[in-house]
């Protein structure tokens, strides 16, 4: 929570539902003419901009990124997460999320159209900011610090579009004639690095919620780290060049970047702010995780919000982590005690005691208890629906582990081992004498387990198309390595090519 951030001054989510609704007149959500010409004015408009990253819900679809749409889609795909149906049927919506599971997804599934309509409503929202900075009057000198991090979270938007969807449409205008076509994914790719290359000069150096020079070239080597999947071509060096310039410091507690006020954790680079008492929502993730009955395991009182039961670890996770690795608390196994009786509490539906346990007997009916917890952000009693825990987008850890994989990736393990032995250590581990792409795989997966990074690190190992827990081998072509294009927006823009290996 950072209630005094420039993202809790301006709550009005700026959002519209695709990219064919991007000629939608905003001047209503903007501002009148009246307002917006000084700098602090613009400042505070800039502002709700950055409200989109806490996205929406329009077409019956939620596009909150900490809820059931935007987080499952990338966590589920991965082998990291998954919504099994439970017994009684719940959870099956429709087979949606066994679709994720099993890589069966076709562009008709609306869990996909999620994320799309949270990155085009994103980039919307800034577009028609950007068209009000430049209309403000405000000097090149200014401006340009404002319209360099609109720019910037712009990028952001179509980063993630570049990740998951691939060939997007790519538009930077406020007014728009005509729905934009599709764009080539190494169109989409150079897009994002030059807006990131002509724009991070002119960012902050320190500022919370909002897009710095470090957040932008944490970015900018995601970006390169990825390149080989993204355009078939290897950056390594470039990414370990861009590492060099981002500074930061691990926080000497893993867990302090997840604390109900983790805004306090030196480790954060970029993180969206959330405060309930300010208006924000979107961010009950915890509350699609934990059994129904969870709420008598934080409160005597059971003053804790309702629990849907819904996403679990995928079987083998937790034991992927060694005993005395700390991280491994960022699951929940085992017997859930009632803190009314002290003993351990009772699941009404079945008279069976509340016990997590890592295995899941069938994706199709599993049993109510089954699957551990996510428990990586703090819970406690009192709890509202909407937590008022930022949700964390980038972290110094990461840092470390891109130079270390680099380093690997080219033929140089000894200098990985620094990186890798501060992330282990912290841990409470020490670093194994081989430091190979096999352990970075294996690593970055207990690192940033349920931080939304799994299923590109999946696909950037390789592991993504083979077969795990629940789920065959994906077809030879690799075509899920992106999402299709989302049926409904095909039928409202027919410039939309369909990505390849999907039904158009």
């Amino acid at each position: 929570m950072k209630s005094t951030s420039i993202i809790t001054l301006a709550l009005s989510a700026l959002l519209l539902s695709s990219c064919t609704d991007l000629s939608e007149t905003l001047y209503d959500r903007v501002g009148s003419a009246d307002y917006g010409k000084t700098p602090a004015e613009i400042e505070t408009i800039v502002g709700k901009a950055y409200s989109s990253l806490r996205g929406g819900a329009s077409d019956g679809v939620n596009f909150y990124p900490t809820g059931e749409f935007v987080f499952f889609v990338s966590s589920i795909s991965s082998d990291e997460c998954v919504i099994p149906t439970r017994v009684g049927g719940d959870w099956y919506d429709d087979g949606v999320y066994l679709e994720l599971q099993k890589h069966t997804w076709t562009p008709n599934n609306p869990k996909i159209w999620a994320p799309w309509k949270y990155c085009y409503g994103g980039i919307a929202a800034t577009n028609a900011i950007l068209y009000q900075v430049q209309q403000s009057g405000l000097s090149e000198e200014a401006s340009k610090p404002l319209r360099a991090e609109l720019k910037t979270l712009r990028a952001y938007y179509y980063y993630k579009l570049l990740d998951m969807y691939g060939n997007v449409p790519i538009d930077t205008s406020y007014v728009v004639s005509q729905a934009p076509g599709t764009s080539p994914r190494a169109d989409v790719y150079k897009f994002v690095e030059n807006e990131l290359l002509q724009n991070i000069a002119y960012l902050p150096q320190k500022a919370y919620g909002r897009f710095t020079q470090d957040a932008a070239n944490l970015l900018l080597a995601r970006l390169y780290l990825n390149s080989e999947v993204y355009i078939g071509q290897a950056r390594w060096q470039d990414c370990l060049d861009v590492c060099s310039r981002i500074s930061g410091q691990l926080s000497t507690d893993y867990f302090a970047s997840f604390k109900q006020n983790n805004q306090t954790s030196p480790e954060i680079i970029f993180a969206i702010p959330y405060d309930s008492k300010m208006g924000t929502i979107g961010n009950y993730l915890a509350s699609m995780t934990y059994h129904y009955e969870q709420k008598w395991a934080l409160s005597a009182s059971g003053n804790y919000q309702w629990c849907g039961n819904g996403i679990a670890a995928q079987p083998g996770l937790y034991s992927a982590f060694e005993e005395n690795d700390i991280r491994r608390k960022s699951l929940l196994i085992g017997p859930q005690i009632d803190l009314r009786t002290g003993s351990t509490i009772i699941m009404p539906a079945s008279g069976n005691p509340l016990i997590y346990t890592e295995e899941i007997s069938n994706v199709n009916e599993a049993l109510q208890n089954e699957g551990a917890r996510l428990a990586k952000y703090e819970d406690k009693a009192g709890d509202a629906w909407e937590r008022d825990y930022d949700m964390v987008l980038m972290r110094y850890a990461e840092v470390l582990m891109m130079q270390a994989e680099c380093n690997v990736r080219l033929n140089n393990p000894a200098a990985a081992r620094p990186f890798v032995e501060q992330i282990r250590t912290r841990a409470g581990l020490s670093t194994p004498e081989t430091i190979d792409l096999a352990f970075i795989d294996s690593e970055l997966r207990r690192e940033f387990v349920f931080e939304d990074h799994r299923r590109t690190d999946n696909i950037r190992f390789g592991t993504f198309f083979g077969a795990w827990w629940e789920k065959p081998a994906d077809a030879a072509d690799k075509h899920t390595g992106i999402f299709p294009i989302p049926q409904q927006e095909i039928n409202k823009n027919g410039k939309l090519a369909q990505n390849p290996g999907y039904p158009r």
